[in-house]
Formats: C-alpha cells, sequence, structure tokens
C-alpha cells in the first residue's frame, strides 16, 4: 500500500496532472492499484491498462490566464494594447488571454525526442479561438533535424516568437500586431538545430518555412501565392560567466493575388508626394510584394539583484495592403491594392532590482507604415495618403513582480505618440496613453 500512496503522490504532481481523470475512472473499473508492478499483464484487463499507461504517460497539461483593468486617458481610444476602447469607455475589465495547451511528445527507445503533438486554444469574453495545433517530427540518426506542419508561430524576429506568458511586456509591438497578426499560420518547417552539446554549431538554429500567408487574418487560403520565411539565430553564448548575448537574422518572401488592375505607389510628383495608380491589364491577377527582413540582438549580464537585459530589433520592406489599412488582406479583394516601403522596431531595456522577483522594464517601439511620406505630407492637397501612413511611436515603462513561479502582477503605463498631419483628425498627436494592471496566472 505504501507504494500504492507513493504513485498516488507522482501521479497528482504537476507533470502528471493530465492523467487525473484517466486514473479516477480506471480505479473504479478496476477497483486495483494502478501499478505496473502490480498488475497482472496476461489477462485482457492487465494488458490494456499498461498499455493505455504507456502511450499517456507523456502528456502534458498546461495554461495561463490574465485578467487585467485597464485606464486609458480618454474614451474611446484605439489602442493596440488589448484592442480598441468602446466609443463610451475609458477602462475596462477584461480577460486578455486565457490559453489551455496539451502536449503530448513521444520517446524512442532511447529516450530522444520522435514526435511532439500541441494543442492550444484561447478562451476569453471574445470567445473560443484555436491558436496551435502542429506537429513536429525529429531525426535521431544525426540529432540534427525536423519537421514541422500545422497551425503555428512564423519563424520571424525575436519579438513574435517570445511567448506571451514569459514576454515582460504585457503586448508585443504594434508593428508585430500589424505584420503578423496573431503571429501564426498554417504551413510547414523544417528546421536544422543540432541537439548534441558537442556538436560545433550546438549554438545555432535555423529554421526554414512555407506558409499560406494571411495568417489568422482570414478564414482560409485565397491564391496560389505562399510565404517563405526563414531565420538563422545565434542562441544565447556565454561570452564570460555572466554575460551572454544571442541574435537573428530573418527574412520573408512572399506576396499575394493582385485581384484588380488597381495598383497604388508611392511617387514624388512635381514635388509633391503622392500615390499613383497603374492601371496596367497585366497587373490583373500578377502577384504584389510582401517582402520584410529583420535583424535582432539580445544581451543578457547576471549579477546579485538578478539580470539586466537589454534587446533590439528592426525589420523593414516592402507592404501590401489597402488605402485605409497596411495589414495583409485576409480576405480576396476587389478593391485596388497600396504598396509601401515600411520600417520599424522593438527595443527594451529590463532591471531586476532588490532580487530576481522584481524587475522594471522601459520598451520603445515604432511602426512607420510608409516611409516615403512623413508628417504634413500626408493628406496635403487630396493626395490620396490616408491615415493608415502615420509613424506611431511607443514609449511603455512597467513594474513586474513575480510573485512566485504560478504568479505574475504587472503595471505597464503605455505613451503613444503619432505624428502631425495634414489630416484634420490627426493635425496634432492624439492623446491615447494607457496604463495595464495585470495578473497572470500559470499552471
Amino acid at each position: 500500500m505504501r507504494q500504492y500512496y507513493e504513485y498516488m503522490k507522482l501521479l497528482l504532481s504537476p507533470r502528471r496532472g493530465g492523467l487525473l481523470a484517466l486514473l479516477l475512472i480506471l480505479t473504479q473499473i478496476v477497483k486495483a492499484q494502478f501499478l505496473t508492478d502490480m498488475m497482472d499483464t496476461t489477462t485482457d484487463v492487465g494488458k490494456g491498462l499498461l498499455s493505455i499507461y504507456k502511450k499517456f504517460d507523456r502528456i502534458q497539461i498546461s495554461g495561463y490566464l490574465q485578467p487585467q483593468f485597464q485606464l486609458a486617458d480618454r474614451k474611446g481610444v484605439e489602442s493596440f494594447n488589448g484592442g480598441n476602447f468602446a466609443p463610451q469607455s475609458n477602462n475596462r475589465f477584461s480577460l486578455r488571454r486565457g490559453r489551455l495547451r496539451f502536449d503530448y511528445l513521444r520517446l524512442n527507445d532511447q529516450d530522444q525526442p520522435q514526435v511532439h503533438l500541441v494543442f492550444q486554444v484561447d478562451g476569453t469574453e471574445r470567445g473560443l479561438f484555436v491558436r496551435d495545433f502542429w506537429g513536429r517530427f525529429f531525426e535521431n540518426k544525426w540529432q540534427l533535424f525536423s519537421v514541422t506542419g500545422g497551425l503555428f508561430a512564423r519563424p520571424f524576429g525575436y519579438e513574435v516568437n517570445l511567448g506571451s506568458p514569459d514576454r515582460e511586456s504585457p503586448e508585443r509591438g504594434r508593428m508585430s500586431q500589424i505584420l503578423m497578426r496573431t503571429e501564426r499560420d498554417l504551413g510547414a518547417m523544417v528546421s536544422f538545430e543540432p541537439r548534441r552539446k558537442n556538436h560545433p554549431l550546438h549554438y545555432f538554429k535555423l529554421d526554414i518555412g512555407v506558409f499560406n500567408g494571411q495568417g489568422l487574418s482570414g478564414p482560409s487560403e485565397y491564391d496560389s501565392y505562399k510565404d517563405v520565411i526563414g531565420r538563422l539565430s545565434l542562441k544565447p553564448y556565454p561570452i564570460t560567466s555572466k554575460l551572454s548575448v544571442a541574435a537573428g537574422l530573418s527574412m520573408l518572401q512572399g506576396g499575394l493575388i493582385q485581384n484588380t488592375k488597381y495598383v497604388y505607389e508611392t511617387r514624388n510628383t512635381n514635388g509633391n508626394k503622392t500615390f499613383v495608380v497603374d492601371s496596367s491589364a497585366d497587373n490583373l491577377y500578377d502577384k504584389a510584394p510582401r517582402d520584410y527582413r529583420g535583424v535582432d540582438m539580445q544581451w543578457k549580464l547576471k549579477h546579485a539583484w538578478g539580470a539586466t537585459e537589454l534587446r533590439g530589433e528592426y525589420w523593414w520592406g516592402t507592404q501590401t495592403a489597402t488605402a485605409n489599412d497596411t495589414e495583409t488582406p485576409g480576405l480576396l479583394l476587389t478593391s485596388p491594392y497600396y504598396i509601401r516601403k515600411f520600417n520599424g522596431a522593438f527595443f527594451y531595456f529590463l532591471q531586476n532590482i532588490i532580487n530576481k522577483k522584481h524587475q522594471l522594464g522601459v520598451k520603445y517601439d515604432w511602426y512607420d507604415p510608409n516611409t516615403e511620406v512623413k508628417g504634413k505630407e500626408i493628406g496635403e492637397g487630396g493626395n490620396n495618403v490616408t491615415a493608415a501612413n502615420i509613424r506611431y511611436d511607443t514609449w511603455s515603462f512597467g513594474y513586474n513582480y513575480y510573485i512566485d513561479e504560478h504568479l505574475k502582477l504587472m503595471l505597464w503605463y503605455d505613451i503613444v505618440n503619432n505624428e502631425s498631419t495634414s489630416l484634420p483628425a490627426y493635425a496634432s498627436n492624439l492623446s491615447s496613453n494607457v496604463l495595464t494592471c495585470r495578473l497572470q496566472f500559470r499552471f
């Protein structure tokens, strides 16, 4: 019986939490102790129980919950910090994310990873959505390669692939949210990542994938063009016993079908910046470009208080969207497409104080959706340059209190600035600052 109680303690631990429901059912059926060394495996019941145990002992259930309160400095603020506020509201309670994730890892006879399956859903007051549903196969002869297929995060940039429960700021930058909405897409990816620690390329990882392109901004693929996305990364490399550095290079080469012959690009006409239309019949069903490039670097210095971290990331490229939006269209449109040059960046400074439980953070990000126009050139003289071309700069200041491994308190204040334009609604900076107070429960 003592062995039985020891096994129960193990089974009820977080790593075995997924078997609790199964245990309760099986103990009622067999009315016996669920121990492999106490099973009669010569019977059909015993063989069945042993098979179930071996099949499901590597299932893990995890998740997190992010209830929060937000206060904006005016009603109806348009925000990338959890979405726009209602027209008559400047404060709100919301459930930013409620994730439940199931992982299944199958090992071979040498205890090497063979197959990894993931299913994750997000449940909030806005509904229930699938966020991840993918499988990964590991090659174990050379322990170098893996293949991933399904719905998963695009391998572009650092911030996009930093999970929400681990990120120190409440949200990703404006550029991430617009160009990489929900971060995920349907596709397949091959990864090169040496798993032997003595391999000369152990600190390097290369991901190359092919994806539909529109991500979760639309219900399904609408053309034959695909995005090729790749990232070469240096994993945290110890320069000294206290200082480490990591870095990455990213690229996205893609596009979408032009379901119209009307395509607009920014031109300098008689000294004025304006969108000029190309209405050539050859444009119809041609490929409109979406080409991104990115570089990133992260430094971490360990010390008596915890750590000091500095991160920087810069993106640039060409984006095709519509007149009033720079997000990749989620549906096949017949309205004219607008091609723009863009750039943007994210910078983090993170500092532990007193100990690892307390952390101060400063974040700065910008997104310039059209680098060929600026300021008063936007909306000047009816040049068809809309508010979608306005540059935004955001400064964020925050405090994180890591109460324990399951609970975190976040207090962050975002100061959002837009450039002044010739558009009446954006003649000066709009006050769009937001205070976020969030608790994160994690298991």
